[in-house]
């Protein structure tokens, strides 16, 4: 059993614009929205990551700026996670990402704007519940065990 388990490193993104966030839903499983990102690659830094990954799913190339939250849970099926999750100070730049190439965008079911009063549920929860709040800007970096 012990052989089976395996740590993933994730990076996402908070893009905000007037008030709203840039979500997207998976083609798995579209009941929730999550914020864009993924997987890191072996021997890549986390910052390369998120810009690879959000130009691959998005289009456009990221400022990337502060980390805000930190994520660490655990599946039954023995994987564990631990998701960095960082500010992209250039919103404005992706209003119109469906002009834009997206090598991945099969990945992505459907990207939402999503205001803090609409009825979508955002995981991870605390983060979530904080940006319906409009609590998710913090001069801290915050730890969620969702």
């Amino acid at each position: 059993m012990e052989n089976n388990k395996k740590i993933i490193i994730k990076v996402r993104a908070i893009i905000l614009h007037e008030g709203k966030l840039l979500a997207v839903r998976h083609p798995h499983d579209t009941s929730f929205a999550a914020l864009p990102g993924g997987h890191l690659e072996w021997g890549e830094d986390i910052k390369e990551c998120l810009s690879r990954e959000i130009i691959e799913e998005l289009g456009v190339k990221p400022e990337i700026g502060r980390l805000f939250y930190i994520n660490n849970f655990t599946q039954t099926d023995g994987k564990q996670y631990v998701e960095f999750f960082f500010e992209v100070k250039n919103g404005n730049d992706y209003l119109n990402i469906e002009k834009f190439a997206r090598s991945h965008s099969s990945e992505i079911a459907e990207i939402v704007w999503v205001n803090p009063t609409d009825d979508i549920r955002i995981l991870p929860k605390s983060l979530g519940e904080d940006f319906k709040a409009e609590k998710m800007v913090s001069n801290e970096v915050r730890y969620i065990k969702d």
